[in-house]
C-alpha cells in the first residue's frame, strides 16, 4: 500500500506540473513551473538580411523535456495586450458607473437640502 501511495503521489505531482506548464503559457511568463525565471533570447539561426532572429521567452534552465518550454515573443506580447485591453475596458466601465453614482449623490444631496429648507 505504501508503494502504491508513493506512485500515486508521483503521478499527481507530474500532472500538477503539466497543469502549471499549460497555465504558464498564457501571456508573458514571469516565472516558469520549475521555479526558474524568464529569460528573453533571440534565435540567431533565424536571422535574415534585414530582420533580426525570432525572439522567445525561455526558461533559464531550458531542457526539451515537456516541462520546460520556450514561448514565441510575439504570442506572449499579443496575449498580454489582449489581457490589458480587457482590464482597460473593465476600468472604463467602472469609471462610467462612478459618474452615474456621482450624479445620483448630487441629486440626493439636493433633495436633502430642499427637505431641510421646507417648513
Amino acid at each position: 500500500m505504501d508503494e502504491e501511495q508513493r506512485d500515486m503521489k508521483a503521478h499527481k505531482a507530474y500532472y500538477n506540473m503539466l497543469h502549471f506548464v499549460s497555465e504558464a503559457q498564457q501571456g508573458i511568463p514571469k516565472m516558469f513551473p520549475c521555479g526558474s525565471i524568464t529569460k528573453e533570447i533571440m534565435d540567431e539561426e533565424d536571422t535574415y538580411d534585414y530582420l533580426p532572429g525570432k525572439r522567445y521567452f525561455i526558461c533559464k534552465d531550458f531542457e526539451n523535456d515537456g516541462l520546460h518550454f520556450r514561448q514565441p515573443w510575439v504570442n506572449g506580447m499579443q496575449e498580454e495586450v489582449e489581457r490589458l485591453k480587457v482590464r482597460a475596458n473593465e476600468h472604463e466601465k467602472l469609471l462610467r458607473e462612478c459618474e452615474i453614482l456621482k450624479a445620483q449623490v448630487r441629486m440626493l444631496l439636493k433633495r436633502v437640502s430642499d427637505l431641510e429648507r421646507a417648513p
